[in-house]
């Protein structure tokens, strides 16, 4: 068993573009979940947005990259405000109901026939990256021991987790601020804030958008990363492995959903790599009596979903959270 490639596969995923993009997502969904008490089960409703706005700027209309960044970004408070305004005076599981299923309406459209020459169908649209590319300094790719990155990766990255530097610099900042600690008090108890005079549902609403605004980000840099933009990407799993990562390094942390990103995908990426390794050649580790090879990929998830049941158990803040910090009002 090459326990080489299993260390290279765990630690290339934890670094690498898939965990930046979930750490962005993450990010939106501590605003919305970790600060304010949002339920928002369709993060991936406001990625797809700002990648498709993306997409049918630069493809179909045949405009400037640069505006089809704004269109996207645009798309995504557009789509925060279209889902706010009829459900955030509503009891929070109402925002969650609309939340995943305009999430799952928007990737239909996305995927249907009748809007293929828009969103070019099941098979999505692609020719969008040219210029995110040509802005690569490097010349080569990167190996540092156990982790390697091609060239098209290392731009990413370096895109990447400045981007997430600096979504975090803004959380921080933000939560600080006066503002940051009225949402945490709507989080706690809306009703004792709107005593005191304040606009709960202006403020509920600036907290949906701010993380849509991060989701959208999100969005955007999954598909400049892979160089397409794909319906079938934007699923409900997408929303939910962002929750993964966000519930394991904590919420209402700055940093808990990054280094809870990173952790989710150093073990999805690993204990695959492991077990791959572990079945494959003619006489593995593991018999194949016990597990055959196509298996090895399926027993990641299982695993990975038993050890967050045990972490909601025995730790349900997080690594870095506060147990006072998921003590929701869920009003």
């Amino acid at each position: 068993m090459d326990f080489g490639t299993i260390i290279d596969a765990a630690f290339s995923a934890a670094f690498g573009p898939q965990a930046i993009v979930f750490a962005l997502a993450a990010i939106g969904l501590n605003v919305h979940f970790g600060y304010t008490g949002l339920l928002n089960f369709g993060q991936a409703g406001f990625m797809s947005v700002a990648a498709f706005g993306l997409a049918v700027t630069v493809v179909t209309w045949d405009l400037p990259f640069w505006l089809g960044l704004i269109v996207g970004m645009f798309a995504a408070i557009v789509l925060a405000l279209v889902l706010g305004v009829p459900t955030l005076r509503l009891r929070a599981d109402y925002l969650a109901i609309v939340t995943i299923a305009s999430a799952e309406i928007l990737r239909l459209c996305f995927g249907a026939v009748e809007f293929k020459d828009t969103f070019g169908g099941s098979n999505g649209l692609t020719g969008f990256v040219r210029p995110y590319q040509k802005l690569n300094p490097y010349n080569d790719g990167l190996t540092l021991g156990v982790v390697s990155f091609s060239r098209s990766d290392l731009w990413s990255i370096t895109v990447g987790w400045t981007l997430v530097a600096i979504c975090c610099l803004i959380v921080w900042a933000l939560m600080r601020s006066p503002w940051g600690r009225v949402l945490k008090s709507i989080r706690e108890d809306e009703d004792a804030v709107r005593s005191l005079g304040k606009n709960v549902f202006a403020y509920k609403m600036q907290a949906l958008v701010l993380g849509g605004v991060f989701g959208g980000i999100a969005g955007i840099f999954h598909i400049l990363k892979q160089g397409s933009s794909v319906p079938t990407d934007f699923n409900t799993t997408f929303t939910f492995y962002a929750y993964a990562a966000l519930l394991i390094g904590g919420a209402a942390r700055v940093l808990g959903p990054v280094v809870g990103s990173m952790i989710f995908w150093f073990l999805i990426a690993g204990i695959g790599s492991f077990f791959s390794e572990a079945t494959k050649g003619a006489d593995p580790v593991i018999p194949n009596w016990i597990m055959q090879p196509d298996q090895a990929s399926l027993i990641r998830l299982i695993l990975l979903g038993l050890g967050l049941m045990l972490l909601m158990i025995f730790r349900p803040q997080g690594i870095f959270g506060d147990r006072r910090e998921i003590a929701i009002d869920g009003r």
